[in-house]
């Protein structure tokens, strides 16, 4: 979705304002616009041309006489202000408003559902979003700013959303037109209505173009894929040309359709696929036309059918992206062994990578496959020490780069081999597994957009409407310096996740195909940035000139030697790299290469996950391999408001049950607690530790009682107040909830768990110092009753922030909060305007007496006795005397 400055408001009723959409306008374009005009009710409703047919049918036929439009002829173009456009967004469609548009001189606002093309307007508003009907987002508008609707208006509103989901049963339906579709007519829409328009019989000229297109329809394949090519022809115009092919393609189950009707001097092109490797709005949108990438059409006056024909084919060779091929889904670099490598080796190395069969080679040529199963069962009957030569399986099936998913599907099912080698000229480039074509298969035959694990997709527009210029600009020269090195690139992680559920997120992680530190250097060298380097793992930190950063790695696998152990790395692509993290939501790329820049890749299913709030592991045993992940599950868990799975749950009792993370160092169990203690509102969080008895595993004297439950809703609340008196004074928000987490502990137990930590001396025993120092003065605080002034100043001024909140928080006296109140709002940074210079200047002598005068003149400035400069002169010289 794309959403800019959604919330405007209703416009001054002097500005001569339009709605309107594309040319041949069918029900969601005018129920759009209907919509919209309750958005803008000072606005026109204008056509900027023809309607189709049963559109102009229904104005003749309706009694709804609630719309007013107003005819093209009627509208002075120069004196538009405010442009509204609906269900369309291309300059191409919106005939003589195109020139209105280009002015510079109108205010642009866009709704529209379309996907973008290179002649897309761009407006101060762009609401955009790719689900069934543009109608459903203007629904979903007026249902957030409580519009109520006529039963005309839900009914008119309702006819775009069916008209354009087909009644809900088009692929590109979603939940969002369903809650529409419910909310209209919870608005009294007339289904009785919607269903006579829209429930549409064919006629006898239509029944005679189904039959024409049956009997001249042909199909070939493009890239592996079958397509069904159809004509006809009709001495006069035929209305709605589309319910026809449509009808065609349901009649025949046909994945992929383009119909072609010649009438009058046009021929009507109507494209329609079901596969995801066809976009026919990109392949018509060069014969001039445009929709969706499923559903689109064309119009092409004066050329003959045959000629266009011949181009749509021509398009179709160019257009269509063929089905994968083994050089896209295999993994590289490959794993492997030599002949003379032990079986006690190969097990080894089976469990490192995490596979279950190794090709054995020699100078990359294949000798033979070892399978974990045969490397298991030798090693059972005593035989560690033989080498793999001696058991691997030396009849096997390859294939080359070019092959098909149906090609790789019989070689590995015939032969039932665990893997499949890609070989070219001879040597082994690349690894087929079976989870690897099942991946593919199960996204292939699974036409939710969301459960399309390999799928990629362009979320350009996304980038556009949520990232500051200078990131995207950034990213799109990150791009083009990779390119230039023949490099792939990458941002990854935490910022693409981020950036799809809409979070604010600039940490930039790049991932390189290629060597990091080479395009760090050119990067940085380019840019007038420095570029700081670590050899060992091949990673980079980009420091440009206003201090902002971007992580640079090569792309890298790693494996663990140990469970808590740092993992050793190796270099991988980028399949590989997104392998090695923690949870699938955290998986997501955006390829920034010229040509390819935004195109989202998706290998594991993140994007299904963080549409149905799931955190879920990308294998069993990654909790084993660094329990630190379980930490972070539910941070994310938390703040994102998903749900760790039942798998998940139950491998993070597992790993508390082994002990797992008495092998973790001290730091890193601290670093994870900090994190979730740094989120905006830990206290979920922390429940959640002591629900999976987390806590315990950082002391066993932590818990989640309800007397630490009051205390951290009390340190939130006075955080809350804290950040209210906009300050602007720095604090370690985290240091407060670990203060209060461990508010109970002894200062002995405090400095066992910190000792634990391997927190530095200073950091360490300024915790214990400052719990202790804050504590006793907390009871001087309460024992003063009534304090002064200058008492609280002195009691609380040696303390830092964190400590005197801490204080607060574990008051439960008026009194002390109220002083604490005060020193922040009024005494903390209270000074004597004179300063030991000043004093000299009056002539008085260096020595002990100055500091006397600053502490006389810091109590009178406390007890409201002086609130000036010249005050201050006075006070001295009538305390002091003349100098």
């Amino acid at each position: 979705m794309s959403t800019r400055n959604p919330r405007n408001q209703a416009p001054p009723p002097r500005t001569l304002e339009v709605i309107t959409t594309h040319l041949n306008a069918d029900f969601d374009a005018m129920a759009s616009m209907v919509a919209a005009k309750k958005l803008y009710p000072e606005a026109l409703l204008v056509f900027p041309g023809s309607q189709e047919r049963n559109l102009r049918d229904f104005f003749i036929r309706s009694s709804f006489y609630f719309v007013d439009f107003t005819r093209m002829k009627q509208v002075p173009l120069g004196e538009i202000k405010r442009l509204i456009l609906v269900d369309t967004r291309q300059a191409s469609r919106i005939g003589k408003f195109a020139e209105v548009a280009a002015s510079g001189e109108v205010d642009i606002h866009i709704y529209d559902h379309h996907p973008d093309t290179d002649e897309d307007v761009h407006g101060s508003v762009e609401v955009v979003e790719e689900i069934g009907s543009t109608t459903a987002i203007l629904t979903r508008i007026l249902r957030e700013r409580g519009l109520t609707l006529s039963p005309p208006e839900a009914t008119v509103m309702a006819l775009g959303i069916f008209e354009d989901t087909g009644s809900f049963t088009f692929a590109s339906t979603t939940p969002q037109d369903f809650e529409a579709g419910a909310f209209l007519l919870s608005q009294g829409a007339d289904l009785n209505v919607v269903s006579e328009i829209v429930t549409r019989e064919l006629n006898a000229e239509q029944v005679a173009l189904l039959n024409d297109l049956l009997e001249h329809s042909t199909s070939f394949h493009v890239g592996g894929i079958e397509v069904v090519l159809a004509r006809t022809t009709a001495p006069e115009y035929v209305p709605d040309f589309a319910v026809v092919a449509h009808r065609l393609m349901d009649v025949e189950n046909i994945q992929v359709l383009f119909a072609l009707a010649q009438m009058e001097d046009r021929v009507f092109v109507v494209g329609r696929s079901r596969l995801p490797e066809v976009d026919v709005a990109e392949i018509l949108s060069e014969l001039g036309g445009g929709g969706h990438s499923y559903a689109a059409s064309a119009a092409v006056k004066d050329t003959p059918l045959t000629q266009v024909e011949e181009k749509l084919r021509q398009i179709l060779q160019t257009r269509v992206h063929p089905r994968r091929l083994a050089r896209e889904i295999m993994s590289f670099p490959v794993k492997s062994v030599t002949p003379e490598v032990t079986l006690e080796e190969a097990e080894v190395i089976l469990n490192r990578y995490n596979v279950n069969a190794l090709p054995v080679l020699t100078d990359a040529k294949l000798l033979g496959l070892i399978s974990r199963q045969t490397v298991e069962k030798g090693i059972f009957h005593g035989l560690k020490g033989h080498q793999v030569v001696d058991y691997m399986n030396s009849e096997v099936a390859t294939v080359d780069p070019e092959a098909s998913i149906a090609e790789i599907r019989d070689r590995l099912v015939i032969n039932k081999q665990r893997v499949l080698p890609v070989v070219e000229d001879g040597k082994v480039i690349g690894l087929i597994s079976r989870t690897d074509l099942l991946h593919l298969l199960i996204s292939e035959n699974d036409e939710a957009q969301w459960s399309q694990p390999l799928r990629t997709k362009k979320i350009v527009s996304l980038m556009r409407e949520r990232l500051p210029k200078d990131i995207l600009e950034i990213l799109e020269q990150v791009g083009l310096v990779a390119a230039e090195l023949k490099f792939s690139a990458y941002v990854v992680g935490g910022f693409v996740r981020d950036l799809l559920l809409k979070h604010e997120n600039l940490d930039i992680d790049i991932v390189i195909e290629g060597d990091a530190i080479d395009f760090a250097r050119r990067f940085a060298g380019r840019f007038g940035a420095r570029s700081r380097e670590f050899q060992k793992f091949k990673t980079a930190v980009i420091i440009f000139p206003d201090g902002f950063k971007i992580d640079v790695a090569t792309a890298r696998t790693e494996y663990y030697e140990a469970p808590g152990a740092l993992p050793i790395v190796e270099y991988s692509s980028i399949k590989m790299d997104l392998y090695r993290r923690d949870f699938t939501i955290n998986t997501l790329a955006l390829k920034l290469n010229p040509g390819e820049f935004g195109t989202l890749l998706d290998f594991f299913g993140a994007q299904r996950d963080i549409k149905e709030g799931r955190i879920s592991l990308l294998h069993n045993l990654s909790f084993v391999e660094d329990p630190t992940r379980v930490f972070r599950a539910i941070r994310f868990e938390q703040r994102f408001k998903f749900r760790i799975t039942k798998l998940a749950a139950n491998l993070i009792t597992n790993a508390v049950k082994n002990n797992f993370f008495d092998r973790l160092s001290g730091a890193r169990l601290f670093g994870e607690l900090r994190l979730i203690l740094q989120e905006e509102s830990p206290i979920p969080a922390i429940a959640r530790l002591a629900e999976l008895n987390l806590l315990a595993a950082v002391h066993p004297r932590l818990g989640f009682d309800e007397a630490t439950r009051r205390m951290l809703e009390r340190v939130q609340a006075v955080l809350s107040w804290f950040d209210l008196l906009y300050l602007e004074e720095k604090y370690k928000h985290w240091l407060l909830y670990f203060l209060g987490l461990v508010d109970h502990l002894t200062l002995a137990e405090l400095e066992e768990m910190l000792g634990r930590f391997n927190l530095s001396p200073k950091q360490a025993t300024g915790i214990l110092r400052g719990k202790e120092a804050s504590e006793q003065a907390l009871v001087r605080l309460f024992r003063y009753g009534d304090a002064t002034r200058p008492q609280i100043y002195h009691l609380l001024a040696p303390l830092d922030t964190e400590f005197i909140l801490y204080m607060m928080a574990k008051s439960r006296h008026e009194s002390s909060r109220k002083a604490i109140s005060l020193y922040f709002t009024h005494l903390k940074h209270l000074k004597p305007e004179l300063k030991g210079r000043d004093l000299l200047a009056l002539g008085y002598q260096p020595g002990p007496l100055i500091k006397e005068m600053l502490d006389r003149l810091l109590e009178a400035r406390l007890n409201e006795k002086v609130k000036s400069r010249t005050e201050e002169r006075d006070f001295i010289r009538r305390y002091f005397g003349p100098a």
